[in-house]
């Protein structure tokens, strides 16, 4: 069992059945199918699937977060915007846990961390009705101090440092400022007794960098782990990610 636990974002197999099958889900001929992916990521020792519900349904629907929810064998990881109608979905479903991001129309993907200080009184009330129901709470933020902190003091369980400014960083210069960053916001939200998780722009290069970042519990990594999918299959695809992974010194 790794040391460092892998969760597999599943919304880009729902992007590539939309482009097809966006007008017609209940399809017998819609694929590929999101259940049958988060069942092969389990099967290759995912110990979570992430899915992310927009309030535009641009690829994960309501049905694909009902049947993940019943028939999944490890934790669902709901990934959502603060909205009343998500929040809504959020309380019927109810997953294992629930990831609150920051979410814009316009970007393809989501892009920077929640800014929690500035939204704090958004996000208490959510954060409650969660938690009375049951599920524990993550914040996807920026890896600065002052996030940890606000993030502390809201009573979450989990933050998710967001690791894109890492993954992206195009110089050795920027790239050990990023991984100064996450270190001591790993650090600092581990000593407030979080769950340091850790997302974006995760590849099987840049896996190295991250196992470099103290006190992590589970990454939570999507478009590479499908992307490489195409080329060698979604279970060695997620096995190989595992493997990459168990480098982690922890």
């Amino acid at each position: 069992m790794n040391s460092l636990r892998l969760g597999v974002n599943i919304d880009h197999v729902a992007t590539l059945r939309q482009a097809r099958y966006a007008t017609m889900p209940e399809s017998k001929n819609a694929e590929p199918d999101t259940l049958t992916a988060a069942r092969m990521c389990e099967r290759a020792g995912a110990q979570s699937i992430v899915a992310h519900l927009r309030s535009d349904r641009r690829h994960i629907q309501d049905r694909d977060l009902e049947r993940l929810r019943q028939n999944i064998m490890t934790k669902l990881n709901l990934e959502m915007g603060n909205t009343p109608e998500i929040v809504d979905v959020a309380l019927r479903i109810k997953p294992e846990e629930v990831c609150l991001v920051p979410e814009k129309r316009e970007e393809v993907t989501t892009e920077g961390g929640l800014d929690v200080i500035a939204q704090r009184k958004e996000l208490e009330p959510t954060i409650k009705r969660l938690h009375v129901s049951g599920i524990r709470v993550s914040l996807f933020i920026d890896p600065t101090l002052e996030q940890v902190d606000a993030a502390a003091e809201l009573g979450v369980e989990m933050v998710e440092l967001h690791t894109g400014k890492l993954a992206n960083a195009f110089t050795e210069k920027i790239q050990k400022e990023e991984l100064e960053q996450l270190r001591a916001a790993a650090r600092a939200a581990s000593e407030s007794n979080l769950q340091v998780n850790a997302g974006h722009g995760i590849n099987y290069k840049n896996i190295m960098l991250i196992n470099q970042v103290p006190c992590l519990t589970e990454l939570n990594i999507g478009h590479s782990i499908i992307s490489r999918a195409m080329s060698v299959g979604l279970e060695t695809a997620v096995k190989e990610m595992l493997a990459a992974m168990a480098k982690y010194p922890g």
